[in-house]
C-alpha cells in the first residue's frame, strides 16, 4: 500500500498547459513572442499594474529590478548607496545588492507575521537610507501603510521581492505594486509556475523602457519606437538590430513560458481562494498544538507555505519536529534562508547589522515551513495531525528528547 505524502509543492498545470506547449514547438519560434507579450498583459492588469516584463526567473526580476534603479536618469541608485533589507529572505533577494555596489543594512524581523519588525525598521532608517527591501514573507504582505508612514516626506525608494506572494493585498491592493517595482517568481513550487519564469511589475515608463533592453543584451531592438531612452528609434531595422545602450544580460524567457502564463493566469484567482481556504483550517488545526508557532497573516496573505516554530518552552526539538515529520512523509524546508546574515558569503558584502537580529536567528534554528496547495489539503492535514499527536505523545512520555539551552 502506497504511504501517503504531505509535499512541498504539486504541479499546477493540465491538458491546457500541455496543449500551449505544443502550439508553441509547432511554430519553431522559441524565444519570447506574442504569447510572452500576452502574459505580461494579464499579469499586469491582474496587479493594477501599467506594466509589466517577465524574465526567466524570480531571481532574475531581481537583478534587473536592481540594475533599472541603477541606470535611470534621477534618482539613481550609485554604489555604496544604503538599502535596507529585511535578515531573513532568499539569496537573491540580496545577491544584486552586492553585485551593484549598495551597502546592505539587515534589520530584523517580527516573530509573529516574519516580515519586518517595524519598530526596528524604523530606527534603522537614517539621512544616508537610499532605499528599502520590502520582503513579503511566504505569501504574508508587509504593513506598507506603516512603511510608508515613517519615509513620508523622505527621498527614498521602496521595492518589493514579492517573489513568494502573488495574489497577496494589503487593504484591497496587490503586493508587489507598493514600490517602484516589485518583483514575482513563477517556478514550480510558486503560485502559479511557467516552469522557470519571473516578472517585474512598475507604473514608471522610464524604469519599464530601462527594464525591455536590460532584458535582451542592452540593446534597443525591443524598445517602441517612441521611448524614454533614445527617443525616437530610426526606421531602420538593420540600424536597430545591435545598437546597445545599457550593460545589459539575457535574461529572456521561452515563449512556452508565456503561453504557459497565459492558461495559469486563468486558473489564478481560484488557487488563491483554495491556498486561503487551506490556510483557514491549518491555523485552527494549529490552535491545537501551543509550543508551535505559526505565522501571523497581515491583511490578505496568499499563504505560499505554512510556517512553524518551535516555542522556548516546547518539550520537544526542531529536530524532533523533523524526525517524526520525516516518519510521515511530510517535506520540510528551513524557513527561506533563515538568517541570511550567517553566510559565509556575507564576506564579500559591504553591510552591516543595524542591532539585534534575535527573531531572525530563532527562526533559523527553531523554524521549518511546510507546503500549501491550489487544492484541498484534507488528507495532507490529516497526516499533519497524526505526526503532531505523535509528537506530543511522545514528549508527554519523554520518549524525545527534550529541548536544552532554550
Amino acid at each position: 500500500m502506497t504511504q501517503p505524502t504531505y509535499k512541498l509543492a504539486t504541479a499546477t498545470w493540465d491538458a491546457k498547459e500541455y496543449t500551449a506547449i505544443q502550439k508553441v514547438v509547432e511554430t519553431g519560434m522559441f524565444t519570447m513572442g506574442a504569447h510572452v507579450q500576452e502574459f505580461e498583459e494579464l499579469f499586469a492588469n491582474y496587479t493594477g499594474s501599467r506594466y509589466a516584463v517577465m524574465v526567466n526567473s524570480g531571481s532574475s526580476a531581481n537583478l534587473m529590478m536592481i540594475a533599472a534603479l541603477r541606470f535611470r536618469e534621477e534618482n539613481a541608485l550609485q554604489a555604496g548607496d544604503e538599502i535596507i533589507v529585511p535578515a531573513v529572505s532568499w539569496s537573491t533577494t540580496y545577491h544584486p545588492l552586492q553585485q551593484y555596489g549598495l551597502k546592505l543594512k539587515f534589520v530584523d524581523i517580527d516573530s509573529k507575521t516574519l516580515n519586518y519588525d517595524l519598530k526596528a525598521l524604523n530606527d534603522a532608517v537614517s539621512d544616508k537610507t537610499r532605499a528599502i527591501m520590502v520582503v513579503n514573507l511566504l505569501g504574508n504582505p508587509n504593513d506598507f501603510d506603516a512603511i510608508h508612514q515613517m519615509i513620508d516626506g523622505r527621498s527614498i525608494i521602496v521595492v518589493e521581492d514579492n517573489c513568494e506572494s502573488l495574489g497577496a493585498c494589503f487593504n484591497g491592493k496587490q503586493a508587489g505594486t507598493f514600490g517602484v517595482m516589485g518583483t514575482y517568481s513563477t517556478f514550480f513550487s510558486h503560485h502559479i509556475s511557467t516552469m522557470e519564469g519571473g516578472m517585474v511589475v512598475t507604473d514608471d515608463e522610464e524604469l519599464y523602457h530601462i527594464m525591455l533592453s536590460l532584458r535582451a543584451h542592452g540593446w534597443t531592438r525591443n524598445l517602441p519606437k517612441e521611448n524614454t531612452l533614445t527617443g525616437i528609434k530610426s526606421d531602420n531595422p538593420f540600424e536597430e538590430s545591435f545598437k546597445f545602450i545599457l550593460p545589459g544580460y539575457n535574461l529572456r524567457p521561452l515563449e512556452m513560458s508565456g503561453a504557459i502564463g497565459v492558461e495559469q493566469m486563468k486558473k489564478l484567482p481560484d488557487m488563491i481562494v483554495e491556498r486561503r481556504a487551506n490556510a483557514a483550517k491549518f491555523v485552527e488545526l494549529m490552535d491545537n498544538y501551543p509550543y508551535l508557532r505559526v505565522q501571523k497573516e497581515i491583511s490578505e496573505s496568499s499563504w505560499f507555505g505554512f510556517s512553524l516554530i518551535v516555542e522556548p518552552e516546547a518539550p520537544f526539538t526542531r529536530s524532533d519536529l523533523i524526525e517524526v515529520f520525516t516518519k510521515y512523509n511530510i517535506d520540510v524546508r528551513p524557513i527561506v534562508a533563515g538568517n541570511f546574515a550567517n553566510n559565509e558569503v556575507l564576506r564579500w558584502f559591504d553591510y552591516e547589522i543595524h542591532g539585534s537580529l534575535k527573531n531572525a536567528e530563532d527562526i533559523d534554528k527553531n523554524g521549518l515551513f511546510i507546503g500549501n496547495h491550489h487544492h484541498s489539503l484534507e488528507q495532507e492535514f490529516s497526516l499533519l495531525k497524526r505526526a503532531l499527536d505523535e509528537l506530543s505523545g511522545h514528549s508527554k512520555g519523554h520518549s524525545l528528547a527534550p529541548s536544552t539551552g532554550r
